[in-house]
């Protein structure tokens, strides 16, 4: 037995288009979890106790329970609801939904961490809950929250491996169908962890660099 990466480099085109898949999903649902976990968190901060409590207690659940068993759920479990979907459908929906658990917990976190005098001197200069949001708590909770929610994005990245078992067809399912077919599963594995790596590597880069672009306008909690 021979390692021969050649053998799963031939079917390069299904690669690509699995790549591809995998790299939209995750963008897309890093996005889509964050602009949710942004809302969740606004909301639980300003909506009072009657929105807080549900919205807690579903973070708390999504938080409590592995992805695999959520996907499951979402795409064997939909139809008896009523919530029919295709695999890819369901898969970005899951990462969204899932990401927004934990987006939602970083940007609590963050808004946590802002000085309560900023607040409090936008609220004497007569500024709306709103313009609060926008004009202070954004911006300046934007660098505080920016290393774990790349460190989300890293995990969310990953988590799309699993999305290969509602059938969806990202790298996973098709890089193990090729070595399946070839009989080449060290060749394909060892295609999959290139990947993912790199991917990784990649990511942690941008964020470096976002980190280091926003520095200025970091501020001291005291």
């Amino acid at each position: 037995m021979t390692f021969d990466i050649n053998v799963i480099l031939a079917q390069l085109p299904a690669i690509l288009s699995g790549a591809g898949v995998t790299l939209l999903l995750w963008i897309a649902g890093t996005i889509g979890g964050a602009a949710v976990g942004f809302l969740v968190a606004v909301g639980r901060r300003y909506g009072g106790r009657i929105i807080d409590w549900p919205l807690g207690l579903a973070v708390e659940v999504l938080r409590g329970t592995p992805f695999l068993i959520q996907i499951f759920l979402l795409y064997y479990g939909g139809p008896f609801i009523g919530l029919a979907l295709d695999p890819i459908p369901a898969g970005l929906l899951g990462l969204t939904i899932y990401g927004a658990a934990y987006f939602s917990e970083i940007f609590r976190a963050g808004f946590a961490a802002i000085p309560k005098g900023h607040i409090e001197a936008a609220e004497c200069v007569g500024l709306s809950q709103g313009q609060i949001v926008r004009r202070i708590l954004l911006p300046e909770m934007t660098m505080l929250v920016l290393p774990p929610a790349i460190n989300m994005a890293v995990i969310l990245m990953k988590e799309t491996a699993i999305l290969s078992i509602i059938t969806v067809p990202e790298l996973t399912l098709t890089v193990s169908a090729i070595g399946s077919q070839q009989y080449a599963f060290v060749e394909s594995l060892f295609l999959l962890a290139v990947f993912y790596w790199v991917l990784v590597e990649v990511t942690d880069k941008l964020g470096r660099y976002a980190e280091h672009r926003l520095s200025r306008y970091r501020f001291s909690p005291t």
